[in-house]
Formats: structure tokens, C-alpha cells, sequence
């Protein structure tokens, strides 16, 4: 099978090539591009052991220390935007989709309309640009492969013959460090407190983001493009154990559940090896050992991220686009230390409101409604620092 794995060199990269390897290596698997941004040692690093053709750096000025790292091993290097755009469009079977924010949109976007099996772990193709990437995937005859736990678990469950009697989509949260603290105590939140997820070993962005369930409500958006039809109810539930990873409920009283410990490898190796289950070596769940599961419903006052998704799912157009662009600001502002931990679904919610719902009618569409979403956050981040 010849792949792709844009962004390796993230976690999801990572856990890709474990998989690669534990499933057959250079034997099986004939890796064709590798792409990262800056750690360009590890891009490098990971073109060489998995043997790819080519490994391509987003950023032109690390051009000349990908190239020096890359002598003598026979691996073509790349560098700059439109470099990424044209491995991301190389023949191939399979792509591993992992590149993080906006960033990934046009890459993935070109691998869709190569009409590859695309295993997605960027969120923001669907939730910017749903309409279109959908669109792009049918057009190409390509499959799109979810690879968030989430999404990955409806997935599995979601029975297509059994299509017609899904009554219920339920997406579980962890709740993040912050399910238990007060909305005062959280106001005053610290950037280490809010990246020290309990049960994830993530970036800090991605770490943050679940501590304030904006991550969530932008799997809210994925799994309304991914899964919504009329008549199926969205839900969200809180599951601090992280062992039930979604849900589906059916017209008959059943709902039926993936389960699994927290290790991204298990929903890589199901894309990778679709529609079979491979032999991973992933830690086993001993029922003996877990002693309970707990539920809780969502506090929406305190985590108002979800029911900000809600909304944009209700508008659609460009809501998600709009949503995730302010959002994105908002949290440079709070890593920075200009803004607070719960200004940040404040300034979200106020760029929302100014820009609206306007059509989501192409990819510049969808750039230009992210950077303006961006500048409106700024002005709002400026005055609350002020």
C-alpha cells in the first residue's frame, strides 16, 4: 500500500508510524511523502526510517536544514506552501491527514481530489470547510476515514445497513482538568493548568482547547458533516474515564459503544487497515480494574464552547470557519498571557454574533473568513487588555 503522512512529525504523526511498523513496515507499506514544519531533525529523522521519497518542511527558510539532513539518504527534500499542496497530491492509496489548525485545510483538501482514502485527523477541513471537502472526496470517489477517537468510534458502531433506525449521535468528553473546578476558580486559570489534561498526552494548544470543551464543540461540527441527518439528535456527555469513546442510539432502545483504553493508535490502525482489524499492540482493557464508568451531563455555563458549536451548526455557511478562526486568537491570547481562560469563548461569541453566517461558496471564502474572524478577535482581545 503506498501513503502519505502529513504532519508526522506531530502525535498523530507519530503514533502512524508505530502502527506502520507494527503492521508490516517497509514490507507492507511503501511511504511516499513525510511533512512537517519546524523540528525539521525529526522530519528528517522519520523520512529516513520509514523510507519515504520525499519529505517536504511548510517552511521555506528550513529549506537548506532539511536538504543538509537529508544528504546522501537518497530522499528527495521540499520546502514552502505550494511544495506541501503538491506531495500532498501524489499518487497514493492512503493519507494520513494530521496536520494541525488551518494550515491543513488546502493540503488535505488536494488529497482529497486525488481520490485517496483520507484518514482524517485535522478537524478544521470539516468544521471551516465541510461542505466543500465532502464534496471534493465524493467527486474524486474517494473514502473518507475519521480518525479523531470520537469520530472514529461512530464509525466503527454506526451499522450501514441500520442507517434509517440511528436516532441518537453521543460524543463523550473527558471534561478536562477544569470538569470539577468552579467558574471562578477557572476565570483565573493558569496556561500550565489548563494544558495538563488528565487523561491525553497532547500538544498544548490541542490540551487547552479540551480544557475549555472548544475542542469538543468543534468535534460537534465534525460529527454533524461526518454523521448528521434529519431527525438524529447531537449529544455530548461527559465520561471523565475515557474508555467509552462515543456512542450510537437506535430506534429500538439499543445504543452501542466503542470502547478502548485512550491510545490513539487503536482509531490509526482501524483507518489504516479498513475495513479489517489489524493486530495492534495496544493495551487491553481489564474490566476487573475499571470498577466504574461515569456520566455527567455538560455544564453549558461554564463550558459555553459547546453550546457556541451548536450554534454554528444551526447557522451553517461559514459559522464553523468563523467559530474556529476567533478561537484560534483567542487562544494565542491566552498562552500569550493577554487574555483570560474564559475570555476566550466571550471573544468567540462576539466575533460570531458581528460576522454572521455568510455562504461558504469556496476555499478563499473560507481563508477570508477565517483571517477576518482573526482581526475582530484581536480588536476585542486588544480592548479586554486594555
Amino acid at each position: 500500500m503506498r501513503i502519505s503522512i502529513l504532519g508526522v512529525t506531530g502525535s498523530i504523526g507519530g503514533s502512524t508510524l508505530d502502527v506502520v511498523e507494527q503492521l508490516g513496515g517497509r514490507e507492507r507499506f511503501d511511504v511516499e511523502a513525510v511533512t512537517g514544519h519546524g523540528n525539521i531533525a525529526r522530519l528528517a529523522a522519520q523520512a529516513v526510517s520509514s523510507g519515504a521519497k520525499i519529505a517536504v518542511t511548510s517552511n521555506p527558510d528550513c529549506y537548506a536544514e532539511l536538504k543538509s539532513a537529508l544528504a546522501g539518504t537518497g530522499i528527495e527534500a521540499a520546502a514552502g506552501r505550494e511544495a506541501l499542496c503538491d506531495a500532498a497530491e501524489r499518487p497514493v492509496d492512503w493519507v494520513m491527514a494530521a496536520i494541525v489548525g488551518i494550515a491543513g485545510l488546502e493540503p488535505t483538501l488536494r488529497a482529497a481530489r486525488s481520490g485517496a482514502t483520507i484518514a482524517l485527523a485535522n478537524k478544521e477541513c470539516l468544521v471551516s470547510a465541510g461542505s466543500l471537502f465532502q464534496a471534493a472526496i465524493a467527486q474524486a470517489g474517494g473514502t473518507l476515514l475519521p480518525v479523531d477517537s470520537e469520530h472514529n468510534a461512530i464509525f466503527q458502531v454506526l451499522e450501514r445497513d441500520q442507517d434509517h433506525a440511528v436516532e441518537r449521535i453521543i460524543l463523550t468528553a473527558s471534561g478536562g482538568p477544569f470538569r470539577t473546578w468552579t467558574r471562578e476558580r477557572m476565570a483565573g486559570a493558569s496556561v500550565a493548568e489548563a494544558a495538563g489534561h488528565p487523561r491525553w498526552s497532547m500538544g498544548q494548544k490541542i490540551s487547552i482547547d479540551s480544557a475549555s470543551l472548544f475542542n469538543k464543540g468543534l468535534e460537534m461540527i465534525e460529527a454533524e458533516h461526518l454523521f448528521g441527518a434529519p431527525g438524529r439528535a447531537l449529544e455530548v456527555v461527559v465520561h471523565p474515564q475515557s474508555v467509552i469513546h462515543s456512542m450510537v442510539g437506535y430506534s429500538d432502545g439499543s445504543v452501542l459503544a466503542q470502547l478502548g483504553s485512550p491510545d490513539m493508535r487503536t482509531a490509526i490502525g482501524y483507518a489504516l487497515s479498513f475495513p479489517r482489524r489489524p493486530n495492534l499492540d495496544v493495551e487491553r482493557l481489564d474490566f476487573a480494574k475499571l470498577s466504574r464508568l461515569d456520566f455527567e451531563a455538560p455544564d453549558e455555563t461554564r463550558f459555553p464552547a459547546l453550546r457556541l458549536a451548536g450554534q454554528a451548526i444551526a447557522a451553517g455557511g461559514l459559522s464553523g470557519a468563523i467559530l474556529n478562526g476567533a478561537k484560534e486568537a483567542a487562544l494565542e491570547a491566552f498562552i500569550a498571557g493577554r487574555c483570560g481562560f474564559l475570555d476566550m469563548a466571550s471573544v468567540v461569541e462576539r466575533v460570531m454574533e458581528e460576522m454572521g453566517a455568510p455562504p461558504a461558496t469556496s476555499l478563499d471564502a473560507v481563508f477570508a473568513a477565517d483571517i477576518e474572524a482573526r482581526g475582530r478577535a484581536a480588536i476585542h482581545l486588544a480592548r479586554l487588555a486594555a
